[in-house]
């Protein structure tokens, strides 16, 4: 019975333990299968999909590779949101990161007047303290201010050469912000004027290294005119403005229409600027031009609402009454016309006034005349305070009857000069006329300003002045010497390497080629040699020729890069001119090179110049072909005639030498005809006949022709006295003038003497004025009459090599002085 009951109770508690594990194991399996699926729930809408989930019994196992290990964290955050974190296990990785990436860098640098803000993030290796100490270097007041943060991170390509152009930029700049990011700088400033802002745009253009890209946006203030100034002109050389200014882009476009409308031509400009007098400046700008338009012929001043209309003289009366009467009738109220037609000038001699000459070095010459000693030092004072102390040199005489206001208007003049870099000013009671060069394109404006309010709307002025891009400082292009001392470097640094034993340049050197045509962008108007040299190895005609078509080849490469290479002449030398020692290869190496030079560098190492160029001085720009390249840059303002001094000058540097005179060879007089009353003075002996022998005066005066047409063998004629073919044929038309030569400071035994058959002496051609003779010196004749411009009395004592084969003397390009056309004489007679 107790046996019994014993079994039945350990019966009942296996069936209870049964029971109950059958219970747990099935609460558990729910729990899990609860468990996982939620977790893998909210893994899914979380955007963990790379999370793998399984349960062990109330565990939560997480599996797989998270990309970060902010995402990890993440997604074991989520999971604890859905089960107890006691109940997590997180078995998960994070996928390895080979290489991290570096931060974008970048500086941004603000300068005002308190200084300069350095503001961003740089490498560590970044020179801090030497950018701080380079910009400190270049503040006048104020301090650096560094706030930059670093990241131990090695530069960006780029970042280096943008850095230090945008520490440059900060440089130029009084008021700007730098934003400096990896192979790129953005500058963003404000300048004090429109003169002002192209320097700097300019300057940051030079400065900007090839590799680093350049956005910048430079603002600056409308320049303030006055008094408000126009003048506009119709003459024999067209219709043009002398100044021209305007309140908004659509007066002035309305002005400029007008302007075409009445005859002007090319690109024209007008500044505009604050100061209008009126707001119908433009609409009586536009009728006063088109007036003047109908009229034909004359000039209208504005200086604010003073007009002034002159009618040149040979306008009709008929004409003239109609245009004025129309322009009366519309005229703004605002505005006072002041008329004229101009009478016919009658024949009287010439008035005395004054003058002055602004030189290249910047002293000036006063001449003419003042009322009284007090006027003439006050006039001398003014001068030194435009010009300088040590510059001004007075000539004037006094003179009481000089009308009254006269040093008003002299000081006015002078002041106007001022504009200038050089050029001549000439006042008279009725007129003020003034010439010259200038660097600034605002010249004429400035000129037409100062003389208007100075002198009267209706003041008879006369401008003709030249704008030259190398004279402004704005563009601050380089001189002759720089541009060679820039291309120099250029080959210094990068060598142009040519294929083995030819003139044909290695692929691997035309990137230096390309530096080469940049360098040289504004330096084509200067004349210069490329230069071409060897070693020693080979023999001396080989390396000549070898020489030569090297340099030509550089020539050439820089043509086909779209550059203007009528300045340009190439010249081999061979083994000639070694810099090096050719016992070793670096010598040698050094001594196969390509160098440029000046022309009158190269002259004066005896090396043929380029046709059409003999300076004696630093060579001054060469005159270009039309449109390659035009000075009226920025300058569309001034007329046609404001181009005369420089037109003159470029011939003085760049006329031909090829014996020609510009007029296709026909300017000088056939043999035995008569001489054109229109041929210039300086050709000495064109009454000259017999092409076998050519005179020592002849040779003298025709200074264009080239000395190597001489033949082998020639000797040098004396100056001071002529051999004539016997029994002459032709005779001069004119009846020929006696002059001496005066033949001052030469010993008369130092000119060479010229055998010759005995014929008929025949005295050489020549201009000047009678002047006692000095010994050995035989008279001249002058079968032409006008000034004295020849240059054979200044080379009379200057041994000369006639051309045998010359029929006869050339003409002396136009424009070019006798004191030139002497030096020039001299140096293709001794080269």
């Amino acid at each position: 019975m107790r046996l019994r009951t014993t079994v039945l109770i350990v019966l009942a508690f296996l069936l209870a333990a049964v029971a109950a594990a059958f219970v747990a194991g099935g609460s558990a399996t729910i729990i899990e299968k609860r468990s996982r699926l939620a977790t893998r729930v909210a893994m899914e809408e979380g955007g963990h999909g790379w999370v793998h989930v399984e349960t062990d019994g109330l565990q939560v196992i997480l599996f797989g590779t998270a990309p970060t290990e902010a995402e990890r964290f993440r997604a074991v955050t989520r999971a604890t949101a859905v089960v107890d974190a006691s109940r997590i296990v997180d078995n998960t990785d994070v996928a390895s990161i080979d290489a991290m990436t570096p931060p974008a860098f970048s500086v941004r640098m603000l300068r005002n007047e308190d200084g300069i803000q350095l503001i961003g993030l740089v490498p560590a290796g970044t020179d801090r303290a030497g950018l701080v100490a380079r910009l400190r270097a270049a503040l006048k007041g104020g301090a650096v201010t560094d706030m930059l943060e670093t990241a131990s991170f090695p530069a960006p390509p780029g970042w280096t050469a943008a850095l230090n152009y945008g520490a440059d930029a900060m440089q130029m700049i009084q008021r700007a912000k730098v934003s400096v990011d990896p192979g790129a700088v953005r500058v963003e400033a404000m300048a004090d004027s429109p003169t002002e802002k192209t320097r700097i745009e300019t300057s940051l253009a030079r400065a900007r290294p090839s590799d680093v890209r350049l956005s910048s946006e430079i603002s600056a203030p409308r320049p303030v005119i006055a008094p408000f100034t126009l003048r506009f002109l119709i003459d024999k050389m067209g219709a043009r403005f002398d100044a021209c200014s305007a309140d908004s882009e659509r007066t002035r476009d309305r002005i400029l229409d007008a302007a075409r409308a009445a005859g002007a031509t090319g690109t024209l400009g007008c500044t505009i600027g604050m100061g209008s007098p009126s707001p119908q400046w433009g609409e009586a700008v536009d009728l006063a031009i088109r007036a003047l338009g109908q009229i034909g012929s004359g000039v209208v001043t504005f200086s604010d609402t003073d007009v002034f209309l002159s009618a040149n003289p040979e306008v009709a009366t008929a004409q003239y009454d109609h245009a004025i009467g129309e322009l009366e009738s519309n005229l703004p109220k605002v505005f006072t016309l002041h008329t004229e037609l101009q009478a016919k000038p009658a024949e009287k001699p010439a008035a005395a006034g004054f003058s002055a000459v602004l030189n290249d070095d910047g002293k000036i010459e006063l001449r003419g005349r003042m009322t009284d000693a007090r006027a003439r030092t006050a006039t001398e004072s003014f001068a030194r305070a435009e010009f300088g102390a040590e510059a001004v040199h007075g000539a004037m005489r006094l003179d009481p009857e000089m009308p009254q206001g006269w040093p008003t208007r002299v000081m006015t003049a002078l002041q106007a000069l001022s504009s200038l870099s050089s050029g001549t000013v000439e006042v008279t009671p009725d007129r003020v006329h003034i010439a010259g060069v200038s660097g600034d394109p605002q010249a004429s404006d400035t000129i037409s300003r100062v003389l208007s309010g100075g002198l009267g709307s209706g003041s008879r002025i006369a401008i003709d002045v030249h704008y030259d891009r190398h004279l402004d400082p704005a563009l601050n292009l380089p001189d002759g010497p720089g541009c060679t001392a820039r291309l120099n470097e250029v080959l210094k640094a990068h060598k142009i390497a040519f294929e083995p034993g030819s003139a044909v340049i290695a692929k691997d050197a035309l990137p230096v080629i390309d530096l080469l045509a940049k360098a040289m962008k504004d330096c084509q108007e200067f004349p210069m040699e490329i230069g071409g040299h060897t070693d020693s190895q080979g023999s001396d005609e080989m390396n000549l020729a070898l020489s030569q078509d090297r340099a030509q080849s550089v020539l050439a490469a820089l043509q086909g890069r779209g550059l203007w290479t009528g300045n340009l002449t190439a010249k081999g030398y061979g083994e000639a001119r070694p810099i090096d020692t050719n016992d070793t290869e670096a010598g040698r190496e050094n001594n196969r090179r390509i160098e440029f030079r000046l022309i009158a560098d190269a002259d004066a190492a005896g090396a043929e110049p380029v046709s059409g160029s003999a300076p004696d001085s630093a060579p001054k720009p060469a005159a270009r072909p039309e449109g390659l390249m035009p000075d009226q840059t920025g300058s569309d303002q001034m007329g046609s005639d404001q181009m005369g001094p420089a037109t003159a000058e470029a011939g003085e540097d760049g006329a031909p030498m090829d014996g020609t005179d510009g007029d296709s060879g026909d300017g000088a007089p056939m043999d035995g005809a008569p001489e054109d009353d229109t041929a210039p003075a300086n050709s000495a002996a064109n009454t000259e006949t017999d092409s076998a022998t050519t005179s020592a005066a002849a040779s003298a005066t025709t200074s264009a022709a080239p000395a190597d047409l001489a033949p082998a063998g020639t000797l040098p004629a004396t100056p001071s006295a002529q051999v004539a073919p016997a029994g002459a044929a032709a005779e001069p038309a004119t009846p020929p003038q006696t002059a001496d030569v005066t033949q001052p400071d030469a010993a008369p035994t130092a000119a060479p003497t010229v055998s010759a058959p005995a014929q008929d002496a025949s005295p050489a051609a020549e201009t000047g004025a009678p002047a006692p003779a000095m010994p050995e010196a035989a008279p001249v004749t002058e079968p032409a009459t006008g000034p004295a411009t020849d240059a054979a009395a200044e080379t009379a004592s200057e041994p000369e090599t006639a051309p045998a084969t010359s029929p006869r003397p050339q003409k002396r390009p136009a424009g070019l002085g006798k004191g030139k056309a002497a030096t020039t004489a001299h140096k293709r007679a001794h080269k």
